[in-house]
């Protein structure tokens, strides 16, 4: 007998919900037919820019992801880049991943429904079902330590995930939400959903600091307390996956102690 279909699968649970979250305040929305990158658009347009903004573009023709990789973007799927005009340092600048993370995954609950299977996946990945249904990246400008525009670009396989030979070996399997639940989510609606609750981790962090953001994502981490391995370019560490620090480093339990991981690709199963 062959497996079940995706749709055979369906939860009763998940349909896409309408949404009465208002935009947020003071922040702009641009969406574009065609740019080559939004991060990109970002940076471009962030000189005239007189607050947050929102800039999506209909088809996203040279994405990438972190360390430089491309990042599909098929037509119906969602791109898209929060501008903000942070001035504050690097290292407290680079923890909003986790807010964006946390946004897009409530977002997608937000819109489906309680029992969508989303997960977090250290250090700016979202999952669906063990697969990779988004990435976040976040890219900068400044001067010294500081940082005076920051681009929160963001993908979601709506309608279409990229092929396996699309994506690097050893990588999760891609995704996309159509596929693994039958919804049709719209660009549209996704960014209806996600700025609002970008909004609402933002004002939090803003004013009760890191503490509770880390304590959301690790609610929401996929694989905590199992092993885990995590590549740089020069080394691979395996440990239990113990949490992040106050930082937003991985912590990793090894056989040679507690380590401290700022920068990794993970790889799941040790």
């Amino acid at each position: 007998m062959p497996p079940p279909s995706p749709r055979s699968r369906w939860s009763p649970r998940l349909r896409v919900t309408d949404l009465t979250a208002p935009w947020p305040r003071g922040v702009a929305r641009h969406v574009l037919d065609r740019v080559d990158s939004t991060n990109a658009e970002a940076f471009r347009l962030a000189p005239s820019l007189t607050g947050p903004a929102w800039i999506m573009a209909r088809r996203q023709e040279a994405g990438r992801g972190r360390r430089g990789r491309a990042w599909t973007d098929p037509p119906g799927n969602f791109a898209a880049t929060l501008v903000l005009r942070p001035d504050g340092l690097a290292a407290d600048v680079a923890r909003l991943s986790f807010v964006a993370a946390l946004a897009v995954h409530d977002a997608l609950r937000d819109l489906c429904g309680p029992a969508l299977n989303v997960a977090l996946k250290w250090p700016n990945d979202v999952l669906l079902n063990g697969g990779k249904l988004s990435g976040i990246l976040l890219e900068s400008s400044g001067a010294g330590q500081r940082v005076t525009t920051l681009a929160i670009g963001i993908g979601i396989n709506l309608a279409e995930a990229p092929q396996p030979n699309q994506v690097e070996p050893g990588a999760l399997r891609p995704v996309s939400l159509a596929q693994e639940t039958g919804l049709t989510v719209t660009p549209d609606e996704m960014l209806d959903a996600l700025a609002p609750a970008f909004a609402r981790w933002h004002d939090q962090a803003a004013t009760m600091g890191f503490a509770p953001i880390r304590q959301a994502w690790l609610a929401r981490a996929a694989r905590l307390g199992d092993t885990i391995t995590a590549r740089t370019g020069t080394a691979e560490v395996t440990g239990i996956f113990d949490g992040i620090d106050d930082s937003g480093a991985l912590i990793l339990r090894t056989p040679r102690g507690v380590q401290a991981i700022p920068a990794a690709d993970i790889h799941f199963g040790g």
